[in-house]
């Protein structure tokens, strides 16, 4: 996409959640996360690429001991229809016996997450927890559910805080919705 027209896509989009909501919704999963793992010593596993603005804000928050790694799974690449999982980046922590909590931008069909998840116990992991920054109302039944979401959005096409639309916006610190979508 070329930069005028991701321009023009944001100029035309719909505020969801501002800078401020978004910052307090982190602050909040943060506080949430803390008080169930604190003695726990999780793994924290980001999901590469969406995971990564809401990882950033959220491990600062994280006032106790904790190890973190990455995976990259992915459905979407910079198309906007979910497609046959494609596992990139296998995490190179062990996972076996271990608390994992895996941290990604959004909970929308919730296919990803349940591969991640069920991967994860596959290889040992003694107990895995999901975080989201955005958890995405389709009005039906998901495979999983999250233990921690920060903000429940309409089912619409969103972008923002780590979230894309075609590879553009991940960057920024409020969540839009595509005019239209």
């Amino acid at each position: 996409m070329s930069p005028d027209e991701a321009r023009r896509i944001l100029a035309e989009a719909d505020l969801l959640c501002s800078e401020q909501e978004s910052a307090l919704a982190v602050r909040r999963v943060a506080g949430e996360i803390a008080a169930r793992l604190r003695d726990a010593n999780p793994l924290v596993l980001a999901v590469m690429g969406g995971a990564v603005v809401f990882t950033g804000a959220l491990l600062p928050q994280l006032d106790f001991p904790l190890d973190f790694d990455y995976l990259h799974v992915t459905r979407y690449g910079d198309v906007t229809v979910g497609g046959r999982l494609h596992w990139v980046v296998e995490p190179r922590t062990e996972v076996a016996g271990r608390c994992v909590l895996v941290v990604d931008d959004i909970l929308d069909e919730g296919v990803t997450m349940a591969a991640i998840v069920q991967r994860l116990r596959d290889q040992g992991a003694a107990q895995v927890l999901s975080a989201v920054f955005a958890e995405k109302d389709l009005g039906r039944d998901k495979p999983i559910a999250a233990d921690f979401v920060g903000l429940r959005l309409p089912n619409r096409y969103v972008f923002g805080y780590g979230m894309d639309v075609k590879g553009a916006w991940r960057n920024l610190p409020a969540v839009y919705a595509v005019k239209g979508m």
